[in-house]
């Protein structure tokens, strides 16, 4: 009579377990926490408001008010992954619409005015990629310094006062690009403005570089362990270049944005934007330590944030409260990073 074998077993260990636990947070929280701020202000507008939130039109307001802090989000989450931060990412933004205000009433044909808008965004990054990179200088103190020089910068080329253009020099595609009254499209996509679909399109590209690319790679493991990349034979440098000068293409496109939304173009505008951008990257679960970050987790970040405001002035709030309201958001996820980190390593 054969003897039974032994059968060993073996149960998750709780390391295990809490590893699973926070990769279905990061997966799947900052999407949770958007349904919830959703759902809340739907019923405190339907109890103390006009019933208004939900509306069609105001989701078309919240999502042409979130394209532009998404798109320039997408490129401080690259950032932010290799470990690094960008706190000029405001008034680039406005220096590059206010490239685009002057070269539009100078005359300058749209291929062109484009092409120095966007060109415009990637020198702005570039800089501070070279000056980061090869002089070994903190990103935090880089950028505060490129922060005042682009400021001084888009002053200079406005001569100091708000550029305005003559709505007969913009294009139409530029007038619609975040119109909260699109065109219809007879049926085909939902009436929502090309801006917002442009922003997917361009969440979908970088979805693709950070999962699917030798660069994606190298960003999260820069953003883990500089050195370890280093000696892994990683060129630090250039990648360095690379997703800051990427970086500052989106964010020109952000500027881009928000010309479009109010059809002039302010240099004073862009002081605090790199706050916005930042907080959708800390929002959606990506980490200021570097090395973690995801697409959807920035979206959701920044959809927070405009649901927060539009869900506020519905209600008549402060904007002061909405202020504090998104304050406490980030402390609250700053601290929950920190957290698992400290689990993660027990």
């Amino acid at each position: 009579m054969n003897e039974p074998s032994n059968v060993v077993v073996e149960l998750p260990s709780g390391h295990s377990v809490r590893t699973r636990l926070w990769r279905i947070l990061d997966s799947f929280g900052p999407l949770l926490a958007l349904a919830l701020v959703v759902v809340g202000f739907t019923i405190a507008d339907n109890i103390w408001g006009q019933g208004r939130f939900a509306e069609m039109r105001n989701v078309r307001v919240i999502l042409v008010l979130t394209a532009p802090v998404a798109v320039a989000a997408l490129g401080m989450t690259m950032v932010i992954i290799a470990g690094g931060i960008d706190l000029s990412a405001g008034t680039a933004s406005t220096l590059c619409a206010t490239v685009l205000a002057c070269s539009l009433s100078a005359g300058y044909s749209v291929p062109v005015v484009i092409a120095m808008t966007l060109l415009t965004g990637a020198a702005c990054g570039l800089t501070n990629g070279l000056l980061i990179g090869s002089l070994r200088i903190p990103p935090f103190i880089v950028t505060l310094g490129t922060m005042t020089i682009f400021l001084g910068l888009a002053k200079q080329l406005a001569k100091g006062s708000t550029v305005f253009v003559d709505r007969k020099l913009i294009p139409n595609w530029l007038l619609n690009l975040s119109s909260t009254m699109p065109p219809d499209w007879h049926g085909w996509f939902p009436n929502i403005a090309i801006g917002v679909w442009l922003a997917l399109g361009v969440a979908v590209l970088v979805a693709v570089l950070l999962r699917c690319t030798v660069l994606g790679r190298y960003l999260f493991a820069i953003g883990s362990n500089e050195s370890t990349a280093r000696l892994c034979g990683v060129n630090v440098l250039g990648v360095k270049l690379l997703v800051y000068a990427l970086a500052g293409l989106l964010v020109a496109l952000a500027g881009i944005y928000s010309f479009s939304l109010v059809k002039i173009a302010n240099p004073t505008e862009g002081i605090g934007k790199e706050l916005k951008f930042i907080a959708a990257v800390v929002i959606g679960g990506g980490s200021l330590s570097g090395g973690r970050g995801t697409v959807l987790g920035t979206l959701a970040g920044a959809a927070i944030m405009g649901v927060i405001a539009s869900g506020c002035d519905q209600l008549e709030i402060q904007n002061s409260t909405q202020d504090i309201m998104i304050g406490i958001i980030i402390i609250a996820a700053v601290t929950l990073d920190q957290y698992r980190q400290r689990s993660m390593q027990r």
